[in-house]
């Protein structure tokens, strides 16, 4: 029964966070006046599959590992001569007979509308789903902790770590994470005063929570919309610097999975409820819009910036050294896919 569960939660939530991203590419292409030829849930062989008024080719796939969008002529991008050569019939709803500017909006659609729905998501949750939060006020503080040796004391509150403004635990404990391997300029309210410390970088601060802190809090509209929208922000921002300090080996990247891991999640929180299984679907959402902005030629943010460069100096990319770079863009998305593999392989079976 907990495996149905987990595949079913792996299906809705992939099928909801691709359906959406690669909507965004559809809708942008189809306002731009470009054909899209297939609309696809899933890879491989279509389970099932209708055509719609203007011609596009909408299916599921066996394999609901994600999905894609196909733009017609959008794999002429770097081959122009080949658009130029066309018939004059054949052009029209081409990807390449869109301006510049309009191949940056569906290129961008997908990722905008991922973080859309996480916002969206987050701002639902803020308002529907009156929750108590720890608020962050030290209750203990370890002996000859590092927060002990900086003079942190019971009672007090933590209002800023670094730049991040923290409102209750969970947030202290993300901030920590982004502050790891650096030290930390923590700002502290004691009674009427303000006190900034600086604790180094380790495992714990030795830092324990005052349980009987506790708030319930529960959002207007503008207050859950500006709630999620900061949410939105913050979760992008930590999945950056955690990639950052995987690329810099400040952490190990055994920490990355792969569907396996996000199967795992889903379960779990399907088996929570329908919130929880909101919350998973927003990270994730979050998680693909932010990968996707990254500058690698097969991804969008790789085209972005191909477009950006290309707008910058006039000049049309393309030939060899193009094709090399897509291919390398492709080696190093599959030795990504071989690695996240492994390490939820190795976990499963107790191989690390």
């Amino acid at each position: 029964m907990q495996i149905i569960l987990t595949i079913v939660a792996l299906l809705i939530v992939l099928g909801v966070v691709v359906f959406v991203h690669e909507l965004g590419h559809f809708l942008a292409a189809r306002w731009a006046g470009v054909h899209v030829n297939t609309f696809s849930i899933g890879f491989g062989p279509a389970i099932v599959k209708w055509h719609d008024k203007k011609g596009t080719v909408w299916k599921i796939a066996c394999l609901p590992l994600g999905g894609y969008v196909s733009i017609y002529g959008q794999e002429d991008m770097f081959d122009r001569k080949k658009y130029k050569e066309m018939p004059e019939d054949k052009k029209k709803g081409h990807y390449l007979s869109a301006p510049a500017w309009k191949q940056f909006i569906i290129i961008a659609a997908g990722v905008f509308m991922n973080f859309v729905l996480a916002w969206g998501i987050y701002s639902a949750m803020f308002m529907f789903q009156p929750k108590t939060v720890q608020l962050p006020v030290v209750g203990q503080v370890i002996q000859e902790s590092i927060a002990f040796n900086a003079g942190v004391k019971p009672g007090d509150i933590i209002v800023r770590i670094d730049k991040e403004k923290i409102t209750n635990w969970g947030e202290l404990i993300i901030a920590k994470e982004l502050a790891a391997n650096r030290d930390a300029n923590v700002l502290i309210a004691r009674g009427n005063d303000l006190i900034t410390v600086q604790l180094s970088p380790a495992e714990r601060w030795g830092l324990i929570a005052d349980g009987s802190k506790t708030e319930l809090r529960k959002k207007g509209f503008f207050g859950a919309l500006y709630s999620g929208a900061r949410e939105t922000y913050y979760q992008s921002k930590t999945l950056l610097v955690v990639l950052k300090q995987i690329v810099t080996g400040e952490r190990s990247s055994k920490q990355l999975g792969s569907f396996i891991t996000i199967a795992e999640v889903s379960g779990k929180a399907m088996a929570m409820g329908f919130f929880a299984l909101l919350s998973i679907i927003a990270l994730l959402s979050v998680n693909l819009g932010v990968i996707n902005l990254l500058p690698l030629p097969v991804l969008d943010g790789g085209y972005l910036l191909i477009l950006i460069i290309e707008g910058i100096t006039r000049k049309k990319l393309g030939g060899k050294s193009m094709e090399i770079a897509i291919i390398a863009g492709w080696l190093f998305i599959f030795a990504l896919f071989a690695l996240t593999m492994w390490n939820d392989l190795a976990r499963v079976f107790g191989l690390n």
